[in-house]
């Protein structure tokens, strides 16, 4: 969490550019991130100053849903965030985009800093989900007042926003604004497939892969592809957590018979998170007809999981089983080109200038998952904006100290090889041997590729590490492995399994 930087006059800070990313920080600590990127980051800053009576910021909600539950919810503790940090109330004033905006169904107003996880949730009350809508998100602490607060009186939405609304998609995940490498490319072509004839191709399809790699954005992506091109389909993205709420509420109520027909009157369903369906035997019984009735139907069903589906843990084997009916396709880690531009698609979401030489340093030293690259990303942006400095390499190895100390830390070959060698039940001696028989060799081979992707160490340092061998002698590892699990499940599988473990 950032600390509020201690004023050196009595000049008031400039609200757009120090207090936002500030205010950001906190809430994105203090909320689960769901509701972070529902409510917090749809918000738009359009004018931040400093005016006679105090420090003024004027936030823009999409739309009418966001802003009540934000009026309700969040603003009070940005104002009592905004008197931390100014010392003295902040004045906040919630509204609408302009009339003249742009405003169409599946590109909202630009976000300050657009979103990065679920899509908008409804309030209370709505009539797009079964019994009563999505239970709410949970408040911040109360504070008391600390800020003046206006906000402008909702405008109706039209029949097509009001439609686009009751998705829950993310009209900032799409097609256009995903990066592409080798991680994802099959797991995009399916997609884009999907998009173009749902509920024809590839039904369902499984999309699986560690945490952060953007499943969520894949998914959400196909079903803005599919409204686009169809305003009248009716698509729903709900997170298991929110199905799975949906099955309590319905039974509470004894409404099944209206939740059933929710759910099997769906053109489009996308589920994320299916491994949190382990054993919730009711909510797994009424998924198991819903997927029955909508793939008869022809209507399409897209699933997400952080691992192969065989591999979920408390799923009935009936589910299991129908998700191989369509296609599985994998999402994998990105490699350094496609981390880079990552990197650099985040920075112009930001509008801020990134020299290369700063994307590779964070991308050459964080190689998990997306969404850490774009956490550390912004933790550059904010030191700089702090500290009054311009991005520059300096500016982010100060940033990133001790991430990037910590980080490095984390992994050792001699770590990868005893973790690979009791995985393949060898000996750790075997990893440095000259033995070729494949029951040796394969494992070896596997613990270079790992060497290679999880730490930042040459491939000469590597080879020396396994025995003392010559850098093509790893080259080659790492491209049999590569172009091996493509069709090779089983070592594909191994591959992702020990990733997984060696991540933590």
């Amino acid at each position: 969490m950032y600390s509020r930087p201690v004023p050196q006059t009595q000049t008031v800070p400039s609200v757009n550019q120090d207090f936002w990313p500030f205010c950001l920080a906190h809430l994105e600590q203090e909320l689960p991130q769901q509701q972070f990127n529902t409510w917090i980051k749809t918000l738009q800053v359009v004018c931040g100053e400093a005016a006679d009576g105090g420090p003024t910021l004027t936030l823009t909600a999409p739309n009418r849903f966001v802003m009540q539950w934000v009026r309700e919810r969040y603003l009070r503790r940005i104002g009592e965030l905004g008197e931390e940090f100014h010392g003295v109330p902040l004045q906040l004033d919630l509204q609408l985009p302009a009339p003249g905006a742009a405003r169409t169904p599946v590109k909202p107003v630009a976000n300050a800093a657009p979103a990065a996880g679920a899509a908008l949730a409804e309030t209370p009350g709505s009539a797009s989900s079964p019994a009563v809508a999505d239970s709410a998100p949970a408040q911040p602490r109360q504070a008391a007042p600390s800020a003046i607060i206006r906000s402008s009186s909702p405008e109706p939405l039209s029949g097509a926003e009001l439609a686009y609304e009751k998705t829950r998609l993310n009209a900032d995940f799409t097609f256009d604004t995903l990066v592409t490498g080798r991680a994802n490319d099959l797991a995009r072509a399916a997609a884009m497939q999907v998009a173009q004839n749902p509920g024809t191709s590839y039904n369902p399809l499984f999309v699986y892969g560690g945490v952060g790699l953007g499943k969520t954005h894949l998914v959400h992506a196909i079903g803005n592809a599919v409204f686009r091109q169809n305003p009248r389909a009716v698509v729903r993205y709900v997170h298991v957590e929110d199905y799975y709420a949906d099955v309590v509420r319905a039974y509470q109520q004894k409404s099944f018979d209206a939740f059933k027909r929710y759910y099997r009157s769906l053109d489009m369903l996308i589920i994320d998170d299916i491994q949190f369906f382990n054993n919730k035997n009711r909510t797994q019984e009424e998924f198991f007809h819903a997927f029955n009735a909508l793939t008869e139907a022809k209507k399409q069903i897209v699933i997400t999981c952080d691992t192969y589906p065989k591999d979920i843990q408390g799923l009935e084997d009936r589910l299991i089983s129908r998700f191989d009916w369509g296609l599985t396709v994998q999402i994998e880690p990105p490699e350094l080109e496609m981390r880079v531009a990552i990197l650099q698609k985040k920075a112009e979401a930001l509008r801020v200038a990134v020299d290369d030489d700063v994307a590779f340093l964070i991308a050459k030293n964080l190689r998990s998952n997306v969404r850490e690259l774009e956490g550390a990303l912004n933790k550059v942006v904010a030191y700089a904006r702090f500290h009054g400095r311009g991005i520059s390499l300096e500016v982010a190895k100060d940033a990133l100290k001790d991430l990037l100390n910590a980080h490095n830390r984390q992994l050792s070959i001699e770590h990868i090889q005893k973790t690979v060698a009791d995985y393949y039940k060898i000996k750790i001696a075997d990893m440095h041997s000259k033995k070729r028989t494949r029951v040796i060799a394969r494992p070896r081979q596997v613990a270079m590729w790992l060497a290679k992707e999880l730490t930042p160490m040459s491939l000469p340092a590597i080879g020396e590490a396994f025995g003392g061998r010559d850098h093509t002698t790893v080259l080659h590892a790492c491209r049999t492995i590569t172009e091996l699990r493509l069709g090779d499940h089983q070592l594909n599988h191994d591959v992702h399994v020990l990733t997984q473990v060696l991540r933590g």
